[in-house]
């Protein structure tokens, strides 16, 4: 019995080393795997250092905004405990301005500073008229009246010249009449001829010496402004040219020097020659400040003798042909 037990286990244990030895031979299981996959250690090494860096950014993030809110708190609280006008100095000072904001600034402010000395010019020179009174302003009305209407005079004057060259039969004739009125004209403007007509008298008393050669400067532009054709100082012809100084306490004209009282014969329209020496703050009210004592009188014949000579130029040639 134990024999047979043997002989057929035999064939069994047989049958099975064929069979393992028909399995194939197995392979490691590390040739099979990808060459591209990395070995479980490093793997694990690679995610524990890339979880390390973001921890590390993530960190540094959160203490950064936690700083940046810190500083935002501290500055928040330093700007509430601050009252509105030391937060209005604070945001105005130091300014920040840049070159073209300064250069605009300069500009603006001399353009004020121009518009301020212009209005205050401008307030002098009205605060004698806001203060006259309706005779004296009505007075000045006139004269202004009076210059525009010997303006307009003097241009029809000139039409009417040029329209009898034009229609005159004898042009030649009537060039040489007009040239030579018209150098009579030009000898009177020059002194070098008399002259005669309506005008007036002004006598100026100086008693104490304080009239001086602007005064009498500002009477002679006066009276040019109002139309005097001719003007004559105590003998001495007044021109374009004529020149005041002061010598003591008297008046130099043209070097001449002339004393007290200062008699000025002026030709001209007596109805405007009068009123621009008295109007508010003129001539008149200016001398009698200085204790002058001033008389005007009105005529129909006044004659201005005195002469000067005619002086030939030393560069000034005619231009005409």
């Amino acid at each position: 019995m134990r024999t047979m037990s043997n002989q057929d286990e035999k064939p069994e244990n047989g049958r099975s080393a064929d069979i393992r030895d028909e399995q194939p031979e197995r392979q490691p299981l590390r040739r099979e795997l990808p060459e591209e996959v990395p070995p479980p250690a490093a793997a694990a090494g690679a995610d524990a250092a890339s979880g390390a860096e973001d921890t590390a950014r993530a960190e540094g993030a959160a203490g950064a905004e936690d700083t940046a809110a810190d500083g935002r708190s501290a500055e928040e609280g330093s700007e509430a405990a601050l009252t509105g006008r030391q937060r209005l100095v604070k945001g105005l000072w130091p300014p920040r301005f840049t070159r073209a904001q300064l250069v605009v600034a300069l500009l603006l402010f001399g353009l004020g500073f121009g518009l301020a000395v212009q209005v205050a010019s401008n307030s002098d020179n009205d605060s004698a008229l806001r203060g006259a009174r309706q005779e004296d302003l009505v007075r000045i009305l006139d004269e202004l009246d009076d210059r525009t209407q010997r303006l307009e005079d003097e241009k029809q004057g000139l039409e009417k010249q040029r329209q009898e060259l034009e229609n005159s039969s004898d042009q030649a004739e009537e060039a040489r009449r007009q040239t030579a009125e018209k150098e009579k004209q030009l000898g009177i403007l020059a002194g070098t001829v008399g002259a005669q007509g309506p005008g007036i008298t002004m006598t100026i008393e100086d008693t104490k010496g304080t009239v001086q050669a602007d005064m009498l400067l500002d009477a002679i532009q006066e009276l040019r402004a109002a139309g005097a054709e001719a003007i004559q100082i105590n003998g001495v012809r007044v021109v374009a040219s004529t020149y005041l100084t002061d010598a003591g306490k008297s008046v130099a004209v043209d070097g001449n020097k002339i004393e007290a009282p200062y008699r000025f014969q002026v030709i001209g329209k007596p109805q405007d020659l009068e009123p621009a020496l008295n109007i508010p703050g003129g001539v008149v009210q200016t001398l009698e400040k200085e204790q002058a004592t001033v008389t005007v009188e009105r005529s129909d014949k006044i004659v201005v003798d005195a002469l000067r000579a005619a002086k030939r130029p030393d560069y000034a040639r005619s231009s005409s042909q």
